[in-house]
């Protein structure tokens, strides 16, 4: 990473605040072209805005979808995708309260303000100014933090773009976690920005799973798995994963999975096999893959009378929802999970305890760790159906302290930050946990 003046430094003593920072990103150009990872300019935090040293960041299939540009409407280029990753906040523009230098945070695609109707509403997670939005590509005053070096605009992607060295949120989109609070490593915090939130959540907050109950779950990716995580804990009796690849039902059964369909396998259609192995469908059906004839079986595996389906898969087709309206007076239901109802700001920290105590385990989702130079190599292991999550790091990331060298195993983050910064310093270990602190 070079800083300001041109001078490579991976981890620049100098205070950064209000200054621009050099540093390496993955740039995507064109709909499915190769990421260029290169030197890009971030720019200052502006009013109510957060700038994030990424630590870490994983790939989702929102990023693959993203990047191949499958919704044309929402095409922008050049840009830094990613928004799943947890990080430390290097500096932050007027009026930020809630954050300050130093901070460990997650930064979260789906905003929560606090202030609009829908943040101040219980039953939902929305929130009016800084929700989801595929759509938006510059920050609320309609430019971007991000410019190549010759000084051309690089567009923002879901209130986050993760797969940069630093990157600049809305405070809003930001998750600051207390070390008090959790017992999370540094690394796990990455899946709460999206992944398993998602789908645990989608169990948890949307469908309400009780115990005894039976879940299929269609799609067992990373959103799929967190969604029979979610329902494990909540003592679900049956729980029936169904999915193209074979391959992941051994991964899915230490993750809950209790029986496994593979749609390719038998005649019949899949919600017959599911209604009879459940004597006629499931209690909570959940649609994890973004395709209109997979939705189709989701709805039609749950139980008549009182079976709810919940759409997570992301559906960049314009055709519309398979069901007649008709098939509703049938006691069958519908709904969607955006986050999986979780109000980032207010709930992740309370999440990320139950995490810690061991409610969820997180470890058996991260199957890779790749520097941020073989991102493509990432992508690829994605599309293959061969991992779950990634860590993408930076191999700058970390720097040893004098305290460091003399131990011999501790990397800390102290050097990664403005001398202004005041101690006690946070440190990790190697495998990302967050350890000790020093002076």
């Amino acid at each position: 990473m070079a800083n300001e003046n041109g001078s490579l430094n991976s981890n620049p003593t100098m205070d950064t605040r209000g200054k621009t920072i050099t540093c390496k990103a993955a740039v995507a150009y064109g709909p499915g072209e190769p990421f260029v990872v290169e030197e890009i300019l971030v720019h200052p935090p502006q009013k109510l805005e957060v700038r994030i040293k990424i630590l870490y960041t994983s790939i989702c299939h929102t990023d693959l979808s993203a990047w191949r540009g499958e919704n044309e409407s929402q095409r922008a280029y050049p840009r830094i995708f990613g928004h799943e990753a947890s990080g430390i906040v290097e500096s932050v523009g007027e009026g930020v309260s809630e954050v300050e230098e130093g901070d460990v945070v997650v930064p979260i695609f789906h905003g929560e303000c606090g202030e609009c109707c829908y943040c101040k509403c219980e039953k939902s997670n929305m929130c009016e100014r800084h929700g989801v939005n595929p759509m938006k590509k510059v920050m609320e005053d309609g430019t971007s933090r991000f410019s190549t070096v010759d000084g051309k605009p690089i567009f923002h992607f879901l209130n986050t773009s993760t797969f940069s060295e630093y990157t600049v949120v809305d405070s809003a989109c930001v998750v600051n976690f207390h070390r008090s609070d959790h017992t999370l490593a540094l690394k796990n915090l990455t899946l709460l920005s999206c992944g398993v939130s998602t789908g645990v959540g989608a169990a948890w907050n949307t469908a309400n799973v009780q115990s005894a109950s039976t879940v299929a779950i269609f799609g067992l990716g990373a959103v799929g798995l967190a969604v029979a995580e979610g329902a494990r804990a909540r003592g679900a009796s049956k729980i029936i994963g169904v999915d193209i690849n074979p391959d992941k039902f051994i991964k899915a059964q230490g993750m809950g999975v209790t029986d496994f369909i593979n749609p390719k396998d038998g005649e019949k259609p899949v919600y017959e096999r599911v209604r009879e192995i459940t004597d006629g469908g499931v209690d909570y059906s959940f649609e994890c893959t973004g395709n209109l004839e997979v939705l189709r079986d989701a709805f039609s595996s749950a139980h008549a009378g009182w079976g709810l389906t919940v759409i997570l898969g992301i559906h960049t087709s314009p055709r519309l929802l398979p069901i007649h309206p008709m098939e509703l007076f049938d006691g069958r239901s519908i709904t969607g999970s955006v986050f999986g109802g979780f109000k980032g700001k207010s709930q992740l920290p309370h999440f990320a305890t139950q995490c810690g105590n061991g409610v969820v385990k997180l470890d058996h989702f991260i199957t890779h760790e790749l520097p941020i130079e073989e991102i493509d190599k990432a992508f690829d292991l994605l599309i293959a159906g061969k991992s779950l999550r990634f860590w993408l790091r930076s191999e700058g990331a970390f720097e040893q302290c004098a305290r460091a060298k003399k131990e011999n195993k501790w990397k800390c983050t102290r050097l990664c930050f403005p001398p202004s910064l005041k101690p006690p310093y946070i440190c990790t270990n190697v495998k990302g946990e967050l350890g000790t602190v020093h002076e």
